[in-house]
């Protein structure tokens, strides 16, 4: 497998392309990284240094690559948090020239707006750019809840408000849908799930909630799903092998009472899960 992944690169920690990269070449995909910002750390900081890569000169990279003849061999386009409209069109434009080249490739979306807590913190333009223009265009789509509630216009709750903003998305273009973070009022206490949804049914994965802010987590989790995914076309096989990788880095961060994200570390629990995790299936 090899995948076009399109993101922000951070010189220390790991966010972005430094957080999906090394977990997909653990498990053995060839990834074709292209930065869309070099940055000195993620923003979580408050400060940080570095440029957001003009979208002319991502665009320039991506022709690049493509003049080696490297497009029909892509089998996913991977994206992630998009900082404005200009890359956001660099990106689409990208997609649309791999399904030219490969018309079995993927694009998965990480559609980054906010959370819950948090409210959106990008530019007021995304939103409704990847509502708009990016996600009908997605096969795969990989919001939190709060993300999944803008999408469709939804403010799901329940399992079953969950699965009908999933299924509203769904009606929107991508074939599936995973819900990286189901946080209903009624789970039981200490824990937090994860949730997916395609044509073959539904699955919810429950796992133990760590107190721990673990940011890059969200790119790791959509990286490691979308390979999963693609590869096996099983999506609560892909869910579990997912939920059980991230939960063990998350933990090992966690213990090791480092800030960034310890991926390197805990490679291991990439290249063979544990898989203590079983999703239920729902539907």
């Amino acid at each position: 497998m090899k995948v076009l992944s399109i993101q922000s690169v951070v010189a220390h920690g790991h966010v972005g392309n430094s957080a999906a990269v090394f977990p997909l070449q653990r498990i053995g995909v060839e990834v074709v990284p292209v930065p869309t910002v070099a940055f000195s750390n993620h923003t979580g900081y408050g400060a940080w240094r570095g440029p957001l890569i003009p979208p002319p000169d991502v665009a320039e990279i991506l022709l690049g690559v493509e003049e080696r003849g490297v497009f029909p061999q892509i089998d996913v386009v991977l994206s992630g948090y998009q900082g404005g409209v200009g890359i956001g069109d660099v990106i689409l434009d990208a997609v649309r020239r791999v399904k030219a080249a490969n018309p079995s490739a993927l694009y998965a979306c990480d559609p980054v707006m906010g959370n819950a807590k948090s409210g959106c913190f990008v530019a007021p333009e995304i939103p409704g750019l990847l509502r708009d223009r990016v996600v009908p265009v997605a096969d795969i789509i990989t919001p939190n809840q709060f993300e999944l509630g803008f999408l469709t216009g939804t403010e799901p709750a329940s399992i079953e408000s969950i699965l009908a903003s999933a299924d509203l998305a769904r009606a929107m273009g991508p074939s599936t849908v995973l819900v990286t973070s189901v946080e209903r009022p009624d789970r039981e206490e200490g824990l937090i799930e994860m949730l997916v949804v395609d044509g073959s049914g539904a699955w919810l994965v429950t796992t133990p909630y760590l107190p721990f802010k673990a940011n890059g987590s969200g790119d790791v989790t959509a990286a490691l799903f979308t390979a999963h995914y693609v590869k096996t076309g099983n999506a609560a096989l892909s869910l579990e092998r997912t939920a059980s990788s991230v939960f063990d880095l998350i933990e090992m961060t966690y213990r090791s009472g480092e800030r960034e994200l310890q991926l390197v570390q805990a490679q291991e629990f990439y290249a063979t899960p544990r898989m203590q995790f079983s999703a239920k299936q729902l539907r």
